[in-house]
């Protein structure tokens, strides 16, 4: 939540009230103050495009670099904490990057090291075209806010390019990062070595040893709690198992060959989880005997009541009109 709380209020700094912000998110104002409550990568977006939309005078990669100046160490939490207990830049960049998934970016980081210079190169290609500005923007500001604030230093990045449309002012970003940007198809930090090798102020072993910890009992937790297989579970559950993969892909804010490659990188077929959802909601529309078979297969998504009855008899072994027999699942409920 910290980060949407973050931006909402900004947000209201810049004029706007706190129901505008949230529009579509269904987050209710008081959410903001719950430090336990979690937010969606869809969320978080909605906020972001309602911010954008709001203010359409203004360079959303302006706007961006001014979010991101916000993002001190404390505002990531534990993962904040581990960073500045590392004992040198590299040690805290390669840390940040291991539990990269606790924070909040949308365009990922990659350390490279084998060029004159280091580079930190920034992943944007699944972030939505009309927030890339602002969301490219932010994450390269609050990159350079945390290693100037913990590393004790004024780092000058010797490059700094931004995959985003060439501004119309770029004094903004050159005050920000203290060089002459660059706009093109990519995004981009590069520094000298030793950067890396500048011991971090507020170093500390246990604490180190302690934070690490943390980061890795709540990386599990998020990983089995928010993987992209769990993300589409939700959305089938919350559309219908029957949606196509395209209007899923776009209700995650993704393309559908996006949606196929993460898929693909846990393991899942998408298909997969379209049956898993539509045997599960079988079994309880069954539960409703007001529905007949044909109402439910029709609801499930298929085109054909043979095809449900097919498929039910995969998952039980038995037509669902026997399963509702055997099992004394009718019974009078509300209709889903």
């Amino acid at each position: 939540m910290a980060s949407t709380a973050l931006l909402a209020g900004f947000a209201e700094e810049l004029g706007q009230s706190i129901d505008d912000v949230l529009a579509g998110t269904n987050l209710a104002p008081e959410t903001l103050r719950d430090p336990q409550a979690r937010v969606a990568a869809e969320q978080e977006l909605a906020v972001v495009r309602n911010l954008v939309r709001r203010h359409p005078d203004r360079d959303p990669g302006v706007l961006g670099l001014q979010a991101g100046a916000r993002y001190h160490a404390t505002s990531y939490g534990i993962w904040g904490y581990a960073v500045t207990s590392c004992a040198t830049v590299r040690e805290a960049v390669e840390l940040a990057l291991r539990y990269v998934e606790l924070t909040y970016v949308f365009c990922l980081p990659e350390l490279h090291t084998t060029g004159p210079l280091a580079e930190l190169r920034c992943r944007d290609d699944d972030v939505p075209a009309d927030v890339r500005a602002f969301l490219v923007a932010r994450e390269v500001s609050a990159i350079l806010t945390l290693v100037r604030e913990q590393a004790g230093t004024e780092l000058r990045p010797t490059t700094v390019s931004l995959h985003v449309p060439e501004p119309a002012d770029r004094a903004p970003y050159r005050v920000a990062f203290g060089v002459e940007p660059e706009f093109g198809d990519r995004t981009r930090v590069t520094f000298p070595h030793a950067l890396l090798d500048r011991p971090m102020p507020q170093a500390s072993e246990h604490t180190l040893a302690w934070c690490e910890r943390q980061c890795r009992e709540a990386l599990d937790a998020l990983r089995r709690g928010t993987g992209m297989a769990t993300r589409v579970r939700r959305a089938l559950a919350g559309i219908g198992p029957g949606a196509g993969m395209a209007r899923i892909a776009a209700e995650l804010s993704m393309t559908e060959r996006t949606l196929r490659r993460r898929l693909a990188a846990e393991g899942v077929n998408y298909r997969d989880l379209v049956d898993e959802v539509r045997r599960g909601w079988a079994e309880e529309l069954l539960a409703d005997e007001t529905l007949t078979v044909e109402q439910i297969a029709h609801r499930l998504g298929y085109s054909e009541p043979s095809s449900f009855l097919h498929a039910f008899a995969r998952w039980h072994g038995m037509p669902p009109r026997e399963f509702r027999r055997r099992t004394g699942s009718a019974r009078p409920t509300a209709a889903r």
